[in-house]
């Protein structure tokens, strides 16, 4: 599958929270071309602020895979990752991270500047499928004004 597909499943992941009530971040986790985690931001359901779609995402492959890193798997995300989540991400060694929509009031870049807070094997792609990603947070704040 293609990387525009694999967005599509976080997209479809964040539609679950959309529809949730919650902020609309979705996230899938691939390894060996297999989804073997997916998660959506649930920070009011579990009344936990930590509970962003990459964190649970991370959790469920942890566990999928009894281990503490991901080397060898691609993180799916709709949305550019908070510092929080950047740090989760740095210590899973993940191999890669792809996002849609660049976050410039949360995202880990308004902390860190032009500083990586990634592994530094890790690869970083943007802006894919930039547009429905950026939609979906749109419409739900738009929704909610």
């Amino acid at each position: 599958m293609t990387d525009e597909q694999y967005m599509q499943q976080a997209l479809k992941e964040a539609q679950k929270a959309y529809d949730a009530g919650e902020v609309p971040v979705g996230a899938v986790i691939v390894m060996n071309d297999r989804v073997i985690a997916r998660g959506h931001n649930q920070v009011e359901l579990l009344n936990d602020c930590t509970a962003h779609a990459e964190i649970l995402a991370l959790t469920t492959a942890f566990n999928f895979l009894s281990s503490k890193y991901l080397p060898d798997a691609t993180l799916f995300v709709t949305l550019e990752p908070c510092l929080m989540c950047s740090g989760a991400l740095y210590w899973s060694k993940i191999g890669r991270i792809v996002y849609g929509a660049d976050d410039e009031k949360n995202g880990y870049r308004r902390s860190t500047g032009k500083n990586n807070p990634f592994h530094p094997k890790t690869e970083l792609t943007g802006g894919i499928l930039q547009d429905d990603c950026a939609r979906l947070m749109k419409d739900f704040f738009k929704a909610r004004r």
